[in-house]
């Protein structure tokens, strides 16, 4: 099976969100999980790439033990972005970037790690997007982040609710969906709610516990 359509499919993801806004510089970082039929591993965006000018070519190949095959060097998050995966069977792309209005929201303080960043404010965002806890600060590629975000994929699905998304203090947001195209709407989903919470001077009132329930049982969503 060729990765290239995957290959492909990163870049244009990468470069429609630096020209939106979404990443800047060399912030941020894509993978995905490849198919057993491909072999397995992963496809990610080489360290210090800017996710506007990515080339197919040069995208990282990783195998399931984490050892490069192809590629230039990797981003420091793969361990991370490998963690994700295998804490959550479903996910196949994961995003990482340094979106404005959500790290705005950890500067601000306010939320303790484990507490949701963002309340639920709008219908879309409890459907699309769902609970989005923080974790605790860490240096850029710390192993620890790895271990405190797969607990608390472990612990959401525990509580009936799984998350596609947390938030790293002071470096912006992980999501996580079966597809580049669907991880890149939940990623835009909760970063335009930030950006609306912070527009409403965090005083936004929620929805409502029925009105939420309501969103349960007509659309499936786990909140």
């Amino acid at each position: 099976m060729s990765i290239d359509p995957l290959r492909d499919e990163i870049c244009r993801v990468g470069r429609s969100l630096f020209e939106r806004g979404l990443v800047h510089a060399t912030a941020g970082n894509l993978s995905v999980r490849l198919p057993a039929e491909a072999g397995g591993g992963y496809l990610i965006t080489p360290t210090d790439a800017c996710l506007g000018f990515l080339d197919p070519a040069r995208l990282a190949h990783v195998g399931p033990d984490g050892q490069q095959h192809s590629g230039d060097a990797a981003s420091k998050t793969l361990a991370l972005h490998r963690r994700i995966y295998a804490a959550d069977d479903a996910a196949r792309c994961v995003i990482h970037t340094h979106s404005t209005h959500l790290v705005a929201l950890t500067l601000l303080g306010g939320v303790s790690p484990g507490q949701d960043m963002l309340p639920p404010i709008t219908p879309y965002f409890v459907m699309k997007v769902g609970h989005v806890p923080l974790i605790a600060y860490r240096r850029p590629g710390s192993p620890e982040v790895g271990e405190l975000v797969a607990a608390a994929i472990a612990d959401a699905r525990e509580r009936g609710a799984p998350i596609r998304a947390v938030m790293l203090d002071r470096l912006g947001p992980n999501v996580w969906h079966h597809s580049p195209a669907a991880a890149m709407a939940v990623l835009e989903e909760l970063e335009e709610t930030a950006r609306l919470w912070l527009l409403g001077q965090r005083a936004i009132a929620p929805l409502q516990p029925g009105q939420i329930d309501e969103l349960r049982q007509a659309f499936g969503a786990t909140w």
